[in-house]
This record gives structure tokens, sequence and C-alpha cells, in this order.
């Protein structure tokens, strides 16, 4: 919901999200909110709480929260002293009729996330572990507050699915945010009158076809902004939905959800005749409910969307690389924690004490009878209790720019290409993360800058590239190739960059003419894709050419036109692109 849009605007979307979220916490399911830690999420979160009644509990979930605080379980510290299982309610239990804060959300593990969602979908906890079964209400709402700074990380689909809005506060500012929000008494009453709460049939289909028309996929986007409409309906006063209420509705939970534009209508090539007046009159007709709420939708729709969807298509075309060097790995070292398993403490892996006795709790009452004697340790630890912590860890990325230095316009190419790098290395040195330059022109193709994290080199680098002569395009991909395996074999993630008009002239022999060059490319393409290697072809043609988009597709690539690219617009796309790429490829180790 960011876009071009002006922060008071923006917040005064998300204040009216939050008062829709307290009238029905349960039935909308939550809130992602896409904000850093900052006086504007403080003060957001403070409006939220005061519209919330008095008694509903807000419980806020760590990260690396176990499944025993937040479903419940065995009480370990009460076993042990009691020698017998006590069970104790989680953290969900406890918030039934309240809202939890997801803390850092973007960085919840799926099995966190899936539970989450099967509490959302049931209303209630299921515990059935540590050798009790227990089942306690949990009708709540969610807000997951999303820290992400550069889209490398986000909430798992499944449980962001199921949260009706999907806020991003990152374009306001503490000046933008004086918009108030209803009263608590205002939210109170507003629940009261929601059960009453009828709607019309066309609302339901216009939802449903505002849907459609963006691509939105799943059936919970429309059932969600009913609710929505008919929250704001309670909120209004109104015992019915009407159009307002649907196109708002529409804008908050439909328009962050869309994966396309609506498809416009064709316009007929001869105009019809215009009516006489008499019947000008009869047929004005106000235009349907459907055309009103697509309209209000589509204009809140962020400008950017094609080009964030098209970032996005690379993690889905990588999701069949799994299993190789991916973005992320798993050990018993460093890292993230990324839970437990059974195993022996050996060869550097750790012991989960806590996780160990736990484990070894249920079976005491039975270990304590088979014994010989009646002597013996109060708590009997075996050695299939044992369990050993893991960690999860992100490999570095390694953006490999493969620039075209052929032709007239080379220069202007490879001075984006220099402003892209240096931003880029300008954030190595928090991310860790290196970049590499190869150029291609005349006969061959020269690696200008192996990999690297300093700035000081790459400058030195940097200082005095070539331009002019044939383009060798595909001897370019070869060595661009050649360099990610090389990045891959060291257990980093390699992402290819391509500047490029996709015209060739010389193939991998040495051969000039386009006839020959271009079979010999898609063939350097097509092992490319194979190779399974996360890239973004940059058209840098003054216009688009169908060379350069058959290029991408054959390499399996994002296609960019970028003619007039500023090196902060490249740096952007790069970025986003290396998040795609980490994301649609983590593999376990």
């Amino acid at each position: 919901m960011s876009g071009d849009r002006d922060g008071a605007a923006i917040w005064a979307d998300a204040v009216r999200a939050a008062a829709l979220f307290a009238v029905d916490p349960a039935g909308l399911g939550g809130i992602v909110l896409r904000a850093l830690p900052g006086p504007v999420r403080d003060r957001w979160l403070s409006l939220l709480q005061a519209m919330l009644p008095a008694s509903a509990p807000v419980r806020r979930v760590p990260l690396h929260i176990g499944d025993g605080r937040l479903l419940g379980g065995l009480d370990l510290a009460a076993t042990l002293q009691a020698g017998r299982p006590v069970a104790e309610r989680g953290l969900l239990a406890e918030s039934d009729g309240g809202v939890v804060l997801l803390a850092m959300a973007e960085r919840t593990s799926p099995g966190t996330a899936a539970r989450l969602a099967g509490v959302l979908d049931t209303g209630e906890v299921l515990v059935e572990r540590d050798g009790l079964a227990r089942r306690f209400p949990a009708r709540l709402g969610i807000v997951a507050l999303d820290e992400g700074s550069d889209g490398d990380e986000r909430l798992a689909s499944a449980l962001r699915d199921r949260l009706a809005f999907h806020l991003d506060l990152s374009a306001v500012s503490l000046r933008d945010s004086e918009a108030g929000a209803p009263s608590r008494a205002a939210i109170a009453a507003a629940r009261l009158r929601l059960a009453g709460v009828t709607v019309p049939g066309e609302v339901d289909e216009a939802l449903c076809a505002t849907a459609l028309a963006l691509g939105i996929g799943s059936l919970r986007g429309s059932l969600l902004a009913v609710r929505a409409a008919r929250a704001s309906a309670a909120l209004g006063g109104r015992s019915e939905v009407d159009a307002d209420d649907a196109t708002e509705a529409g804008r908050l939970v439909l328009a962050p959800r869309a994966t396309c534009l609506p498809v416009a209508e064709e316009v007929p090539e001869e105009p019809e005749p215009e009516p006489p007046p008499e019947q000008q009159a009869e047929s004005d007709t106000p235009p349907d409910l459907d055309d009103v709420v697509l309209a209000a939708v589509q204009a809140a729709i962020p400008p950017d969307l094609l080009a964030r969807l098209r970032l996005a298509e690379l993690a889905a075309s990588r999701a069949s690389g799994a299993g190789r060097a991916g973005a992320q790995k798993q050990g018993t070292g460093r890292g993230r924690p990324a839970g437990v398993r059974r195993g022996e403490p050996r060869a550097g892996k750790r012991l989960s004490v806590v996780e160990t006795l736990r484990a070894a709790a249920p079976w005491q009452p039975l270990r304590r009878r088979s014994r010989k004697t009646g002597e013996g340790p109060r708590v009997e630890v075996r050695k299939d209790d044992f369990r050993i912590r893991h960690h999860k860890q992100r490999s570095r990325t390694t953006t490999i720019f493969v620039v075209d230095a052929s032709g007239s316009s080379a220069f202007h190419r490879l001075a984006e290409a220099k402003g892209a790098v240096e931003l880029l290395l300008a954030e190595c040195y928090v991310r860790r993360d290196s970049v590499a330059l190869i150029t291609f022109r005349g006969a061959g193709a020269d690696l200008l800058l192996p990999p690297t994290r300093s700035l000081t080199r790459a400058k030195r680098g940097l200082a005095d590239l070539p331009g002019g002569g044939a383009t060798p395009l595909a001897a370019g991909l070869d060595a661009g190739l050649a360099l990610a395996d090389a990045v891959r074999r060291r257990g980093e993630t390699p992402v290819m960059v391509l500047l490029t008009d996709g015209d060739a002239n010389i193939t991998r022999d040495g051969t000039r003419g386009r006839a020959a060059a271009e079979p010999d490319l898609m063939a350097t393409a097509r092992r490319l894709r194979g190779a399974s290697l996360t890239a973004l072809l940059v058209d840098t043609s003054p216009r688009p050419r169908p060379q350069a988009r058959n290029l991408a597709a054959e390499m399996g690539a994002v296609y960019m036109p970028l003619p007039h690219a500023d090196p902060a617009a490249l740096s952007r796309a790069v970025q986003a692109a290396a998040a795609a790429g980490g994301s649609g490829r983590a593999s376990a180790a």
C-alpha cells in the first residue's frame, strides 16, 4: 500500500484497518504490519490497543518461542517436582478473545506459522504432545510485525493469506501520523451490531469479481473482504453493507493481494451513434457495483506492482532448484536456531538440556517401576531422550554482473553497471555479500572484477572500462555460468544480472554473423536455465526488443526493460532479484 501516495493517506488507511480489525479480530484474522521499530509503529500499536476492549488480552509472541509455551503442554518444572506429568496452558490459549503480536514475523519458522494458521482456522488449540491431550479455546487475532528492510524474508504465505490487512508504514513519517481513531465505546457498539449486519448478494458478487480481475487465486481474499465490509457497516451504524463499505473493503483487503492489473476492455473502432436525447435520459443508469469497486481498488494498487511481480517470479521459477547449494543451510553450529532433533552430542553437536529433560519426563513413572531396586536417580535420562540443537545459517550472495560492452551505447551501460556495483558494495559491509563484473565485446568475455566486497578494489577495477566492437553474447553467458559454478562450489549463492539488448553477432568459436550466432546463443541460454541459476535480464535497448525477451525466456530469467535506468533503480532491482532467488532455493544441508 505504499506506492506514490502521501504518508498521511497511508496512515489514514492503516488506522481505518486497525479500527475494522478491532471490531472483528477473530473474523478478520489479523494484520501484517510492515514497519521498522520506531515512533510511527508504536503510535499505531497504541491506537489499536486503545480500541480493543479493556479486558482483551494482548500478548507478544517471541521469535523463537517453543511449542510448549505457544500451544501448551508439559510444565517441566512442575513435572520434575511432582514426579508426574503436569499440563500448562500455552500463550495462544491465554490470548483467547484478544490479540497476539508476532514479533519479527518475517523470520517466523514455517512450523510456527502453520500452527498459528491452524488456530485461526479452528479457533482452538489442540495439544497432543508429551503424553498429553488437551483442547483450549483460542479465538484471537494476529498482528504480524514484519521488520524486514529489503524484502529478503517474508511472512509465510499460509499465515499471510489468513490475515485480512497488509499494511506498509515505511513511507509514513511521524508528522504524517496525526489522524485519530474511533473511541473504544464506538468499537464496542460496532461489535454488538456486527452479528445483525447483512450482506446483499450484489456485494458478494462485486468483491468476488474484483478478486478475480486482480488475479487473486485464494478464496480467502474475497471472504475476508466481505467480513471487512460487514465490520465497516457495523462501525458506521448500518445494518446492511452498502457500496461504500464494499469499496473500502476492496481497497484495504484486495488491493495489496493483487497479482495483476485488470485487463482493459477493447474499445470499438467505430463509435456507435448517439441515441436521441429522450433515450439518453432513460439509459443514464448508475454504474455497476463491480465497476465501482474495481475502479477504487485499482486506484489503490501500488504503481510498481508489475515490476515487483516480475521479480517475484524468480522465487517460483527456482523452486525446482531445491536441494542445490542455496541461500539457507542447516547445521548444528552457528546461525539462527532451527529446532531440535533426536541425536547424540558428538562431532561438535550441542545438547539441548531443556528439550532432553522434556523428552524424558513422561517416562519417569514407568522407569521407576522397572527398577530392580527402589533406589535410583530422581530423573532418569536415557540415550533415546537426547535432543540436539540445529541452526540455520544464511549463505552469502554473489551478484555477477555480465555487461554488454559492445556498440556505441556501451559506455552508458557500463556507467549504469559501475554505479550499481558501487551502491551494492556499500551495502556489502552489512550484508557480507560479494559483487563481480564480467564484460564481453569483440571476440570474447573478460572477468573485469572477481568476486569482492572491497569498495577500494572495486573502484580501482572499474576505473577504466573498455567499450565498442562486436557482441559475443554467448561467450559472456559462458563466462558468467563458469563463475557462478565456482561461487556455488564455495557454498555461496550466485545471482546473475545480464545487461544487454540481446543482439548477438559472434558465436562462441568466433564465427561472425547473426544467423550463426542466434542458435548458438539460445543453446547457451538453455544450459544456463538447466543450471537453475537465478538470473535477471535487463534490456538496455532504447525500446524493449523481442530478441532480449526471447533470450530471457530461454535462460529462465526475469525480463526487465530498463532502457533509461539510473544506478539506484538498477541496484534496487538487483537486490529484489537476489532476495527472490535466495528465498526460492532454501536447502537443507
